[in-house]
């Protein structure tokens, strides 16, 4: 069944590169020679396995740069093809020139690809802050308040870089929280990159006083030993939750677990089995999934990620069908769900519909200061 869904995928991607390459050249072709075909051909069959020879050659700087900002393209001219074909057909009904038709619908679909890609760009790289207020029913600090930072899907590679890791780093301690959450995908299928920026000495310097602790995703991973990928991580200060339960302070119990894809992960039962619960239990699942055995067992924050809100509009509508709630805030009975679009990408260095942010999450507990 797998290798049949992997070939129908690839005939599917094949057609619609085939699609957008007969578009271009079918614009392009009165004006160079046919002798430039071949090469035409070559580029757009090389930019087309980019991404993917990215995924075989790990740590190629070149080939994963390529990679992504072919599926920008891809992701981009897959909407706006049709409109300019639409466009075109709908001319015919008048008396405009063809060729001019033409010639202004190629110029038009190159200007509008342009602006999405600047504006997609801005999005993804300058973050912004979502603040949510919430009250948990529990003893808490002796404030009786607590700031919590999360961020989620960083996707730290070549394009999500050691810069990029500096703005998030920036924006956490602007923040000055009590708490940092990192809900998985903090690499993106390769630690080269990782290792290779020093992208952990820069989260080395987010300062937290009840320090940083993160879960892993589904692409928290790569060909080696996932302790391996845990040890590195946790060379920055964060402690990593690998379906595990660490107490903090006599106040607060955080759970991390392992990713909804992993089939080997624990019963979340399990992980709180002896967790008091009079205390505050945070949870950092990754996928936002399991709310109602989260709200069972007790969880009264749980922070994820991973749906990107989609990242270009309108995957957001897949994913508001996909998940219960796939940005934002919802609450169920005494279950708090804060969901992030993400910091980083995963592909396409762009975002369209919705835009890199950090969370900021104001507790307020039983024991907080009456106003």
């Amino acid at each position: 069944m797998d290798i049949v869904a992997g070939i129908a995928f690839i005939a599917v991607y094949a057609l619609i590169v085939f699609y957008i390459g007969w578009s271009g050249w079918s614009w392009m072709k009165p004006k160079v020679s046919r002798r430039f075909r071949v090469v035409y051909v070559v580029a757009l069959i090389f930019l087309a396995a980019s991404f993917m020879l990215a995924r075989v050659f790990e740590g190629s700087i070149l080939l994963g740069v390529i990679g992504s900002y072919w599926l920008a393209l891809f992701s981009l001219l897959v909407m706006l093809l049709p409109v300019a074909h639409l466009l075109v057909w709908l001319t015919r009904l008048t008396r405009i020139p063809r060729h001019r038709v033409h010639k202004w619908a190629g110029w038009l679909t190159l200007t509008a690809l342009a602006a999405l890609l600047g504006f997609g760009s801005f999005n993804a790289f300058s973050p912004v802050v979502r603040t949510y207020d919430i009250r948990i029913d529990k003893q808490g600090p002796a404030s009786g308040t607590l700031s919590v930072a999360m961020a989620s899907d960083m996707h730290f590679n070549y394009l999500s870089n050691k810069r990029h890791a500096q703005r998030l780093v920036d924006e956490i301690n602007r923040l000055k929280p009590d708490l940092v959450l990192f809900p998985g995908d903090i690499v993106d299928d390769d630690i080269v990159p990782y290792r290779n920026q020093g992208i952990g000495e820069v989260l080395a310097r987010i300062q937290a006083p009840y320090g940083v602790y993160a879960s892993l995703g589904n692409h928290d991973r790569f060909r080696g030993e996932t302790e391996e990928l845990i040890a590195l991580l946790e060379e920055s200060g964060m402690r990593v939750l690998y379906d595990e339960a660490v107490e903090v302070n006599d106040w607060l119990t955080i759970v991390g677990r392992k990713d909804y894809s992993d089939g080997e992960r624990a019963g979340l039962a399990q992980l709180t089995e002896g967790v008091d619960r009079e205390d505050a239990l945070f949870l950092l699942e990754h996928q936002p999934v399991e709310f109602d055995i989260a709200s069972e067992q007790g969880v009264d924050l749980i922070v994820s990620g991973h749906t990107h809100r989609g990242q270009i509009a309108p995957g957001h509508l897949i994913t508001q069908m996909l998940f219960e709630n796939d940005w934002g805030y919802l609450q169920k009975e005494q279950l708090h769900s804060v969901v992030s679009s993400g910091f980083g990408f995963w592909g396409p260095p762009i975002r369209i519909g919705s835009r890199s942010e950090v969370v900021l999450i104001n507790v307020s507990f039983a024991n907080a200061p009456s106003n």
